[in-house]
């Protein structure tokens, strides 16, 4: 197999991306924590379930829809049905499936969490690019998971 290394310009670009993901992630996820108690997992479940009308979505929908492996999915979500976030509850046509649900306190969290997290993304990112900026790291993101979906890198396995 012939390898196609880096550019520099390549090379500066993944190293970019590199550098940024960790320290992002950590920042985000250090003001969530201290600003509502919950982390980033918690943060990106219950952004999917709020946004939905009835609050409810099948457990391997969520997985998809997360880019979860399903070990860690029903981890968390047993962690935060401890925690009185979301409930479950099985499918009554399909033994198989099961359903996770916001509750009331989870409405309540991400209400409460949602503003300071979203101050901390324009600090952070968003108020730092330019509209074109913003336009070209959208595309990105859409572009690399449209690969990763295609070649199966996220996809869960079931309920």
């Amino acid at each position: 197999m012939t390898v196609r290394w880096l550019d520099d310009r390549e090379l500066a670009g993944w190293r970019g991306l590199q550098r940024l993901r960790g320290p992002l992630a950590a920042a985000l996820n250090r003001q969530l924590t201290q600003d509502s108690g919950l982390s980033n997992a918690d943060y990106e479940v219950l952004v999917v379930l709020s946004e939905l009308e009835d609050g409810v979505l099948r457990v391997g929908e969520l997985g998809r829809m997360t880019g979860w492996e399903k070990s860690r999915l029903s981890h968390h979500l047993k962690r935060m049905q401890t925690r009185g976030l979301i409930s479950r509850r099985e499918c009554s046509t399909d033994g198989r499936g099961a359903f996770v649900e916001i509750t009331p306190v989870g409405r309540q969290a991400i209400g409460e969490a949602a503003p300071g997290h979203v101050a901390a993304v324009r600090r952070l990112v968003v108020d730092l690019l330019t509209p074109a900026e913003l336009d070209a790291l959208a595309a990105i993101g859409d572009k690399v998971n449209a690969r990763l979906a295609a070649e199966g890198c996220c996809e869960t396995d079931g309920e």
